[in-house]
């Protein structure tokens, strides 16, 4: 239904900032009392984090490196073995994910722009597995990398998402002045991709015995899927589709299914002007759920603990206008309400929400003071 609203002891060291409130009093929410607690603002432009069995926390900083970081606020050294990033524009080191059976591998899966090979002056997003050391990242091996390299650093997705089945799914962006590359299927600008965990191609990807298809894409149409999460009793992807001036969307992207952009879209480009006449395309997916205006969505979450149990099975949407989070409440998939939270607690731009092992929800954002954030219940 569419709705619409107008480890690492060997490397670690290091720094210790103590946990503080973010403001003394209660924050006053629809269903709950929350406190928003600083674990660390020594963070530089922080994109991605992962959670790994021990509690702590592995962030990626644009720039191009990875830290762990515990909850007291300890923040290791930058972890050696990351690969070598394009920090230009929207790119750098982006995402992480760890391995589902990360307590017997040791994978964890960095998403990055990467140059070249061919010393060209393109870039696109790839993604690497390794294995996390005492003594850094080893047996560093590039699982994906979306084709073609194209000279723009803007809209590289990129979020990493594993199914309940194994497969390691893979969020894109269609490159911003690529953005017709969104329509069609020998490009991996604009689309979901969907790999096995070494890179191998599932057989039954939709688009894997069609000629001329990348065997990769998942599905297509897609702007800068800037998030990604499973939905927790369905095991279905869901995704957050950073759109135009208007035209944040929220989708649930099925096997082989057309997304729309930019034939089909609720926005405008950044100067007003007309992207397309239509919202509707036959042949083409309508969003689950929209904004107009933009609220510059970044990365999702579904709420699964017991901190909040008045938000348990609800979408949490963290964006970069406003420092907001966005809580759809769900009636199974049906939106049914949504409730703007902290838009004038954090005052920084929200990249990434997860949900720690704890039930406690963490933030990260986008700044060179960046941080990581704790939301608890009030006392």
């Amino acid at each position: 239904m569419t709705l619409h609203r107008i480890v690492l002891g060997m490397i670690i060291g290091i720094t210790l900032t103590a946990t503080t409130a973010v403001r003394a009093e209660p924050i006053v929410t629809e269903r709950h009392q929350v406190s928003l607690h600083t674990i660390t603002d020594e963070l530089n432009k922080p994109w991605g984090m992962a959670f790994l069995p021990t509690g702590d926390l592995l962030i990626t900083e644009k720039a191009g490196t990875l830290r762990k970081v515990s909850l007291d606020g300890t923040i290791s050294a930058p972890i050696p073995g990351v690969p070598a990033v394009v920090d230009a524009g929207q790119g750098g080191l982006l995402d992480v994910a760890v391995d589902p059976d990360f307590a017997t591998n040791r994978w964890i899966y960095l998403s990055y722009s990467e140059a070249d090979p061919a010393g060209g002056n393109g870039s696109s997003t790839a993604v690497m597995r390794a294995k996390l050391t005492d003594s850094g990242l080893q047996d560093g091996t590039v699982v994906f990398r979306a084709i073609p390299k194209y000279d723009r650093a803007a809209h590289f997705g990129s979020r990493l998402v594993f199914s309940p089945d194994g497969h390691l799914f893979i969020t894109l962006g269609d490159r911003f002045t690529a953005k017709d590359d969104a329509q069609t299927l020998d490009s991996h600008h604009g689309k979901v991709v969907r790999i096995l965990p070494d890179g191998s191609i599932p057989a039954d990807n939709p688009f894997i015995n069609t000629p001329g298809a990348l065997p990769e894409i998942w599905s297509y149409g897609h702007r800068n899927v800037q998030g990604a999460a499973i939905h927790p009793t369905t095991g279905e992807l869901w995704t957050a589709e950073h759109g135009p001036k208007g035209g944040d969307e929220i989708n649930i992207p099925a096997a082989g299914k057309n997304y729309g952009w930019p034939v089909a879209t609720y926005g405008v480009n950044y100067d007003d002007t007309i992207i397309s006449e239509r919202t509707h395309v036959e042949g083409t997916e309508q969003p689950h759920y929209y904004w107009v205006p933009s609220i510059a969505i970044s990365n999702i979450m579904f709420y699964t603990g017991d901190q909040f149990p008045a938000w348990q099975g609800d979408l949490f949407v963290a964006a970069l206008k406003g420092s907001q989070i966005a809580r759809l409440d769900l009636e199974g998939e049906r939106v049914m309400h949504e409730e703007t939270l902290f838009a004038d607690d954090i005052k920084q731009r929200i990249r990434d929400i997860e949900q720690g092992p704890d039930g406690y929800i963490y933030l990260i954002t986008d700044d060179r003071a960046g941080r990581l954030i704790q939301i608890k219940p009030a006392s």
